[in-house]
């Protein structure tokens, strides 16, 4: 028999612990970016894409910054889209809300994929679309317990994938300075093979683009304030910390990569890590370290999966979803929006079915274009909670200097796209998946008027929406 629901506003439990939220938000940006997609950056720059790394790690830490200042001042599940409709409006929040919707569920089939790439490293002729079945099941199945399960789950997750790599970064120095007999394996493969950026500045600015998109997912972070036992303290600890350790461990595991392994030799038809301790003969590591990314892929899915139902959750609550995703059962899980969004991205099952192998790059490109969707709302509506609501307790630096920064950066990555073929098809769709958001936000409003309602007021929560007009 099915548990009894909530009412439809029913609000989420606060089971996370500062640890678990620490985890979610560097598990979430240490998935197929790092483990797979980094294949492809060190062919677009060469070891120069370390560079690349530190300048999207610093704007992506200015995002954090500013969505972990309006998290700490107003701790809801709907995050940055309850933030877009709080300070730029409902039809920003309404566009807010679906993209990062839409954005789950590329990343979810993203993910999935990726399982099944790695899965082919010991099974070469293993079909992607039944891999992608069984995570799917076993994730979704993991989700519908209760939060505290899904944290725990996602803590082990991630502290599997962050000792690996430490382990990773720890073994490369050591060889390079001599432990064992691995002739790469020398610190001048940093500028061997045609010097350090051998593709020069243009490599570097184009590398820009894949290395932005690995960062994606860090701002589900923002989405776990709502279920937070004490979201003043463990979400500036969760920002400030999560964005140095990713930096270590992407430019120190990828340095280290650089350094075993010359760069020309990368592998992209898996992940280049694996290959490369398979290169190197040590078998053994390379399956331990294939075991790691598969959990990597299975974490970041685990967190878009709690994410995405959380983000549904608050949109049904203020009237801009159906309501029965607003409800929960007596532990606080909102079952139904957890089912509906795995439903969903279980149409990449079939896809991976119907196409083999040619679904990866695609998948990447669409999520990218999201994501600068997505980071945009967070700038602009930074931008406008300063000036109604002023600095907030823990205060995002460099305001405004910072937003506009951060913009400019995301409009760059955006033209860069247009120079890739891989990315080109996700910068064209960018303004008409926007165009098609707004275009269903004014028929939802128009609906909503012609039915007496307001959007004056938060359903969620009964507080009147900021006023901006000017006084």
């Amino acid at each position: 028999m099915d548990e009894p629901t909530t009412p439809a506003h029913a609000q989420m439990q606060r089971g996370l612990q500062n640890r678990h939220i620490r985890m979610i938000g560097l598990g979430s940006a240490i998935g197929t970016g790092l483990f797979l997609v980094s294949g492809s950056t060190i062919h677009t720059a060469g070891p120069a894409v370390l560079l690349a790394y530190v300048v999207a790690g610093a704007v992506i830490f200015l995002i954090m910054r500013m969505l972990g200042e309006m998290a700490v001042a107003r701790p809801v599940s709907g995050s940055f889209s309850e933030y877009a409709r709080e300070h730029c409006g409902p039809i920003v929040g309404f566009v807010a809300g679906w993209n990062w919707w839409m954005t789950c569920i590329v990343v979810s089939m993203l993910e999935l994929t990726a399982v099944g790439t790695f899965m082919n490293f010991w099974f070469p002729g293993l079909p992607h679309w039944m891999t992608a079945a069984v995570a799917l099941v076993l994730i979704t199945g993991v989700n519908l317990i209760h939060v505290s399960a899904f944290g725990e789950f996602e803590f082990w997750f991630t502290l599997i994938k962050v000792a690996a790599v430490v382990a990773m970064i720890v073994f490369g120095v050591a060889i390079v300075f001599g432990a064992g007999h691995y002739d790469s394996a020398a610190l001048s493969n940093l500028w061997d093979s045609g010097g350090f950026a051998p593709h020069g500045v243009t490599g570097i600015l184009l590398s820009l683009v894949a290395v932005t998109f690995t960062f994606g997912g860090i701002e589900s972070l923002g989405t776990t304030a709502g279920e937070a036992k004490d979201p003043a303290r463990s979400i500036p600890k969760a920002v400030n910390g999560v964005i140095v350790r990713i930096l270590v461990f992407y430019v120190g595991a990828i340095g280290v990569m650089l350094m075993i392994w010359p760069w020309a030799r990368v592998g992209v038809d898996g992940s280049p890590f694996v290959l490369m301790l398979d290169g190197l003969g040590v078998g053994g590591a390379a399956t331990l370290l294939n075991i790691v990314v598969l959990v990597a892929a299975l974490s970041v899915f685990n967190t878009m999966v709690y994410s995405n139902a959380r983000v549904l959750h608050g949109m049904a609550a203020k009237k801009q979803a159906p309501a029965l995703l607003a409800r929960t059962n007596q532990r606080g899980v909102p079952v139904t929006g957890i089912v509906i969004n795995s439903a969903i991205t279980g149409i990449v099952v079939l896809l991976n079915y119907l196409f083999p192998g040619q679904l990866l790059m695609i998948l990447v490109a669409i999520i990218l274009s999201a994501e600068i969707i997505t980071w945009s709302t967070i700038a602009i509506s930074h931008l406008r909670f300063r000036r109604t609501a002023g600095a907030g307790a823990f205060r995002s630096p460099l305001f405004p200097y910072a937003n506009y920064l951060v913009l400019a950066y995301l409009a760059g990555v955006v033209a860069l796209m247009t120079q890739l073929p891989d990315f080109r098809a996700g910068a064209i769709a960018l303004p008409l998946w926007l165009a098609g958001l707004l275009l269903a936000a004014l028929v939802y409003r128009k609906i909503r008027r012609s039915r007496g309602h307001t959007d004056t007021e938060s359903a969620e929560t009964g507080r009147p929406l900021i006023d901006h007009t000017p006084t």
